[in-house]
Parts: structure tokens; sequence; C-alpha cells
């Protein structure tokens, strides 16, 4: 059966997009933790971050680097955290937060966030893309 990501990339859930190419891509988290929460995703559905092949890893890596750039040029921030989980989902995802504070990591802190200034938000961040 196919994850709720592979369903985004194909269209059959709706999404706040950033960016994709050929084998990765990137949206809104729509329960953030911070404003501009995003996670980057292989097209490619693999449960594991480790169960990806070399290539697929380190694509994934440097994709979500041109992301986390872009985002802390878009969301005003001290850095951006990275962090890869996995066990809500089963499919491999790097979670790119804006970071303030420690509780802005805490995945039990969330923000809410109207569908405009979701839209806002993936706007600036793909504005900033290179």
């Amino acid at each position: 059966m196919s994850s709720i990501f592979t369903k985004i990339i194909a269209g059959e859930i709706p999404c706040y997009k950033i960016a994709e190419d050929a084998n990765f891509f990137a949206f809104l988290d729509i329960n953030p933790n911070a404003k501009g929460h995003t996670l980057v995703i292989p097209k490619k559905e693999v449960n594991k971050l480790f169960d990806l092949d070399e290539d697929s890893y380190l694509g994934l890596m440097n994709f979500s680097r041109k992301i986390a750039i872009a985002l802390e040029k878009a969301i005003p921030c001290k850095r951006v955290g990275v962090s890869v989980i996995g066990l809500e989902v089963p499919h491999v995802h790097v979670h790119l937060i804006p970071l303030n504070s420690m509780k802005d990591i805490d995945f039990k802190h969330k923000v809410s966030l109207k569908p405009e200034e979701f839209r806002e938000i993936a706007a600036a961040i793909t504005a900033h893309l290179n």
C-alpha cells in the first residue's frame, strides 16, 4: 500500500509544495513544529533512511541542504534543525525545522497556520531556491 507521502507525490493528496526534481520532493509539514517546518522525501518509497542506496541517501541530503538554505533565507531563525525519525510514516523523510529555541525541535510543540499562511511560506521558500 502506498504511503501518504507517495500519495502526495502523485497528487492524490494536496500539499504546499516547495520543490521537486526527478528523485526528491519537498513540502511544508501540515502539523508544523514551527513556521516553515518542511519535509523532504525521496520519490522512491523506502521505509528507513539507512535502507536507501548510497546515491539516493547522498541525493536526499544534498536536496535537503538546498531546501534548508532557502528556508533559512525565507524564515527568520537562528538555524535550521534537521531530524530524521520516521516512525509515524513508513517513508523516509527529513524534517527541516526553523529553530529559535529548543522547543521548536520538540515534536510536542506545534503551531497553527491558516491555508494562506502556508501558501505564503511555501512561496517565500521557493523564491529563495537557486
